[in-house]
């Protein structure tokens, strides 16, 4: 799916970008799990026309434009390390408190994704409430869910895979309209 696609590389940037990412190892792991869909030159995206001139043309799929892969690895990169930016800021105006609770929701087996990715979300919701800020609310809460993931694989390395698959999940469901136009 090249929508998760986009959120799965955002995010993976964002952590691999952080500069006191303590979970590099198992960031790493991800990829050769495919849990992160990258090729080896960089995102996997779908096939893009070759155009008589040479170039690679974007094209609609889905309703949304996708660009030569390469074109969007930099922009994604970019974007990532802007936001990581961001990210350090609004890294120290969250309670260990919040992390610790999240990390306590994602231990227990017996909530589904969809209960996880409820309790992300309001943790989200609760920080852009408590967290002053006069950038837009779609960025403050795509900033603090990533925020969020990282404090808590720094917390717990071991949680890494599910709790990156349930922020690409609620980034997805809540802000997807957000990064493409972001992007």
């Amino acid at each position: 799916n090249g929508s998760v696609q986009m959120e799965c590389a955002l995010l993976y940037t964002f952590l691999e970008v952080s500069p006191d990412c303590k979970f590099r190892e198992q960031l790493h792991s991800l990829q050769s799990q495919g849990v992160v869909p990258f090729s080896k030159g960089g995102f996997c995206y779908d096939d893009v026309e070759l155009q008589t001139d040479g170039n690679r043309s974007g094209h609609l799929q889905n309703g949304e434009l996708v660009f030569d892969h390469e074109v969007n690895e930099e922009i994604v990169r970019i974007i990532a390390a802007q936001l990581a930016e961001i990210g350090d800021q609004f890294d120290k105006e969250i309670k260990a408190r919040v992390v610790n609770d999240l990390v306590q929701h994602f231990l227990n087996e017996n909530l589904s994704g969809e209960e996880i990715t409820r309790c992300l979300s309001e943790a989200v919701e609760g920080l852009a409430r408590a967290i002053p800020s006069d950038m837009e609310q779609e960025k403050a809460m795509l900033v603090l869910a990533m925020v969020l993931t990282k404090k808590i694989a720094n917390t717990m390395p071991s949680l890494l895979q599910r709790v990156f698959s349930t922020t690409v999940n609620y980034i997805s469901q809540q802000l997807h309209n957000y990064i493409v136009r972001m992007v």
